[in-house]
Parts: structure tokens; sequence; C-alpha cells
């Protein structure tokens, strides 16, 4: 499915890409497009606030994820006919009615706010216009003060609030997209955004109806369901927020990072967890070298505008469904068989009697749309290839499993050493680091201090204060009497020497030999529906325990489901990655479950942007 960009968004286009809207986000027990109708609807209503021609300034990280719930045509619908990134350069010339900045309540934004407002009033046009500020989810006191005193409050108009918690990626999958939960509550202790994600989960029992069933592991778990406690309550209290909606959703569970470091660390092996690793994938799109999907006649020839090709991937289109989860090994064959089927559909048309050629032409359409899908999936699998098959990626891979595999990993590593005086990227050495920390449960003093010293030499300072910041998160540090990973390991069987990637009956098959330890968790759980087999393991992971049974009104619970099936939503605060969402699908689809699965997330999240997320500077 390919995105088209929309040349009348200036410089926007390529970040709201024309989506078939809600298809992929429905078909389940728990409808997702009721999340995108109603940030939609509240998107609307604001803008409809300013009558006339409008112009929109983006938050740059806000601009991708609501292409996910307003598409081109409804912004169009309501006179948006230019759109800006929010950066500190003036704006370029436009004559509109209405200039509305739509970001999330930081302070640097609006000193970009400022200056912007500021260079727009002296232009020809800026007389006329009026400015609008739509806070992304919640206005900020300090925001609007910051605001006053570089003197451009005056010149807003209309300050208010776009509440949109979660953005919906899929029929079982909403995203908050904020890369930095995790880094404020472990980096700086804000609890700012643990309040952010339980106004989420209070969103989602409004839509969906209440839950009665809690379970969770993590010091920011307990936090934010005693936050969503806590507002209930409130709103209880204030008469503002009852629902009649019945029970979607049986069971949560949430889930803080801290409670599984590892994971995010380990290499995905899936499908589309690759694409994340290798590509990026943002808002369900990602960009690849266009020379895999171009004929031999158009890679002669030198017209080509453009050396990237979007592609949006979601469950709309059911090619890369069916094989989004699959182990990268696996998605070869299965992608050679359908192009046989395909073949074989398409071929022998003359010998067809006047019914069958009826009936093909009905199926013509799809038929072609599959051929077209077939070849872009082909060419995307190229080009993982291409990466897969280098040294350099097996490389890694082998020490990431050597290590999840508890080998040799109470010395310094070689191979981390050479990434070291070669210089490669330091998110993939520090990547590797903390890997071998945790599975070492914290590294011994020498290897550590010698890991520091190479690390300086090489990159500098930077190195040492990078270092610091995942000392401080708990991703590095000096090795305790308690080897936690050894007992996990064994005791959850954390690792499979014989998964089988094309027919797997495990979930390790995500990362080839590990089983996610987030998921290991979620699977027993669901499974004997409580904490009570894990007993033994508990202490060794970080934080408290939570399992709670609200009171639910009996008219609000859910009706029992023909199939025995229950609904649970897996919270993770902190991020997630695709090989862990993989898993939790790979889980409900087994034969004996009686679980759905929704997940909902912070972030979604690989290795690299999750070490980037704690070591950069926002």
């Amino acid at each position: 499915m390919i995105c088209q960009n929309k040349r009348s968004f200036e410089c926007f286009g390529t970040f709201l890409p024309f989506r078939n809207m809600a298809s992929h986000l429905q078909g389940r027990k728990v409808d997702i497009s009721l999340v995108q109708t109603t940030a939609r609807n509240n998107l609307i209503n604001l803008l409809e606030k300013c009558p006339g021609t409008k112009a929109i300034v983006w938050d740059s990280s806000l601009a991708g994820p609501v292409g996910l719930v307003a598409q081109y045509s409804i912004l169009s619908e309501h006179q948006v006919i230019k759109m800006f990134p929010l950066r500190s350069l003036p704006l370029p010339e436009n004559d509109v009615s209405h200039v509305i900045f739509i970001t999330r309540p930081k302070l640097e934004l609006m000193d970009y706010i400022s200056q912007n407002v500021h260079a727009d009033c002296r232009t020809k046009s800026g007389p006329k216009k009026q400015y609008h500020l739509f806070f992304v989810p919640k206005k900020s006191l300090i925001c609007l003060e910051r605001l006053k005193h570089s003197g451009v409050l005056g010149n807003v108009m209309l300050i208010e609030e776009f509440v949109c918690e979660l953005f919906p990626f899929d029929s079982d999958l909403v995203s908050m997209e904020i890369p930095e939960v995790f880094r404020e509550y472990t980096l700086e202790n804000d609890p700012t955004y643990l309040y952010q994600t339980a106004q989420a989960i209070v969103f989602l029992q409004k839509l969906y109806g209440p839950i009665s069933r809690v379970w969770g592991k993590g010091a920011a778990a307990k936090q934010v369901w005693d936050l969503v406690v806590r507002l209930q309550r409130e709103h209880n209290n204030s008469g503002t927020s009852k629902t009649n909606q019945k029970s979607c959703i049986d069971k949560i569970f949430l889930i803080d990072r801290s409670v599984d470091l590892i994971t995010p660390l380990a290499t995905q092996l899936t499908y589309e967890g690759l694409i994340d690793e290798i590509f990026g994938i943002n808002n369900s799109t990602a960009s690849f070298p266009i020379h895999n999907f171009l004929t031999t006649e158009e890679k002669n020839s030198n017209t080509l505008s453009e050396d990237k090709k979007q592609i949006i991937l979601n469950s709309g289109e059911m090619l890369f469904a069916d094989i989004r989860d699959k182990n990268f090994n696996a998605v070869g064959a299965y992608l050679s068989q359908q192009a046989k089927s395909i073949s074989v559909q398409m071929e022998n048309i003359q010998e067809k009697s006047v019914e069958e050629m009826k009936l093909y032409v009905q199926k013509l359409p799809q038929l072609l749309a599959k051929k077209k899908a077939l070849a872009h999936h082909t060419a995307i699998a190229e080009c993982i290839k291409e990466v897969t098959d280098s040294y350099d990626f097996l490389d890694v891979l082998q020490t990431e499993q050597e290590f999840l595999n508890s080998i040799e990993v109470d010395k310094s590593n070689s191979f981390i050493e050479d990434l070291i005086c070669q210089q490669k990227p330091l998110v993939k050495v520090l990547r590797l680091i903390c890997l071998q920390s945790l599975t070492a449960s914290g590294l011994k003093p020498k290897v550590l201090e010698n890991y520091k010293r190479e690390l300086v030499q090489s990159y500098g300072l930077k190195a040492l204060l990078a270092v610091t910041k995942l000392e401080k998160v708990g991703l590095l540090k000096v090795q305790a009497s308690t080897r936690q990973y050894t007992v996990l390991r064994k005791t959850l069987r954390l690792t499979m020497e014989d998964t089988s990637e094309m027919n797997p009956t495990d979930i390790s098959y995500v990362h080839s030999v590990y089983a996610p330890l987030s998921i290991r968790l979620t699977e027993q759980v669901t499974k004997h529906g409580g904490w009570k087999q894990l007993q033994d393991v508990l202490g060794l992971l970080p934080g408290p325990t939570l399992d709670e049974s609200p009171i639910i009104p009996s008219n609000l619970l859910g009706a029992e489901s023909n199939d025995g099936t229950s609904v649970v939503l897996v919270f993770f605060i902190g991020g997630c990655t695709f090989a862990e969402i993989s898993a939790l699908r790979f889980l409900s689809q087994l034969e004996d479950s009686n679980v759905e699965f929704v997940i909902g997330t912070t972030k979604l999240i690989n290795g690299t942007t999750f070490i980037n997320s704690i070591i950069d500077s926002y």
C-alpha cells in the first residue's frame, strides 16, 4: 500500500498521507476506530471555532500521529490550506485568516511560537490574521506563563485543548507516541507523563467500559493505576464522567518497561520488527531505498525525482497482515508460495468457460492488487536481506545471542572493543554493552571501567555523559551477588534452543532464541489468572506487584463471550517493540488460547530509539 503525498499541503505532505481511515481498525471485539473517531471529532470541533482559511503549524512530533486520525480530505474540508513545521525560523509567506499552532506543552516550543508570531505580525498580511494555540492533550500554565513573558500571549485569540490521549495504529494497537516517558520517570523523576498515561487509561474505560481485573508489575505500573483510581473517584464525585458503557475489556496488565529492559535491546527478527530496526517505522509508514522497487527500464533512466519509496504498513493490506508477525526467515518461502498461487490464477485465460471468465473478471482487481502488494513486499524483503546477510549484522546478532544465553558475559567482549576502536555509531555500541550488563546482572567493576575508558578515548566526553544516564536508569550497573537473569532465564524459559522459525510453537521465535520477558510474564499471568505460579520469581523483578479486582456495577459487566474468550489490554509504560506485539498476537492465535489481546503503549520503540530517548537531550 503506497503512501500518496498531497502536494497542496506545503512542507508537510509526507506527514499526513492519504489513508483508508478505519477499515484496518475494526473487526475485533474492541473497535479501535472509536479512538480515531473521538480524536477526529475533537479536532473538527476546534477547527470550526476558526471560520475562514487556516494554516496549521505543527509540533513535528505530532504531525505524523495526527495523520492517523485526520486525513487530508478532512482538514481540507475545514479550510486548512497550508501546513508548516513548528521551528525557530519565520513562517513562510501565507495569506490565511487563521494561524493555528498545534503542539505538546513544552517550553522550548513556546519559544518557537513566540518567534513565529512576532515575525509573522510584521508581514504585510500579519495584521489581518488571528493566531490560535491548541495544546495536546492538556494546557500548561507554565507554557502560558512563558508566552506571557515573551509578549505574545495577548496575540493568541483561542487557547484550547485538543484532547487526543491515544493514536490508533491497528485493530489491536494504540499508542500515546511520547518517546520521553521512560526517560522522564526514571532519569528526571518527573511523574507528568505517568499522569498522562493514567488519563489515557481512563479515556479507554470511558470508551469501552470499566475493567474488572487489574494486574501490573513495576513502580510505574503501581503509580499509574493509583492515579487511574484517583481520577475515576474525582470524576464520579463530580458527576462529570459517568458512563453506561458495558465492559468490552475484561482485564488490564500494566507493564513498567523497567521490569524488562532486555527485550528492547535484542534485535527483533520478525518481518515488521526488522523493518523498524533497519529503516524505522513512523506512524505506520516506512521509507525504503527505491532501487529495489524499480523495473530494469526505470533503473536505466535518469528521470527519478525521489530516492525513497514510502509504504504504509498496517493490516488494511491482507498480505502484510499475513507476514508482519512471521520470523523473517519464514517470509521468503511464504512470498514465493503466494507468487505461485497468483500465477496459477492468472494463467490459461483462453481455456476458461464464459462463467469462469465472469468470475475471473470479478476477481481481477483483487488479483492485481495482491500482485502489486506482493511485488512491494518482495522488494522490501530484498532490502532487508541485503542487511541481514552482511557480516556486520550477523556478528552483532551472534554477540547478542551469546549474551542472552549467558555465554562469556563476565569479561570485556572483544567484538564490542573492536566496534569502539572502529568508532562505530555510539548507540550501536552502548546497546550491546547494556545488553551484556543486563544479562550478566551487572558488569564486573574492571569490565565497566575498561568500557568507560575506551568509550571516552574513541568518542570523547559525550560518551561518559551517555553512560552516566544509562547507569541512572538501570541499563548499566556493577554486578551484584544475585544473578537475577540466570534464574529468570531458567525458570521462565527465556531462551529456547529448538525454536522453529518456520512453524513456531513458542514466542521465542520473534528473536529466534529469546522469549521476551514481558510477554512470558503476560503469558503466565493470563494463563493462570494471576501471579500465583510466579511467586518464586517476583522478588527478582523490580517494583511492586499489582493484582486488584475493582468493584463494577453488574449492569456494566460485559456479556460472557460465546467462545469463552476474554479481552486483555496489555499496556506498556515506557514503550514496547513490534516483536513484543507479534509475540502477543502469536499467543492469542494458539489453539488452546482463550485470550484476545489489545496492546497499548506510551511509544513504539526499538533498541536504537530506546537508547536515544535516554541519552539525547530534549
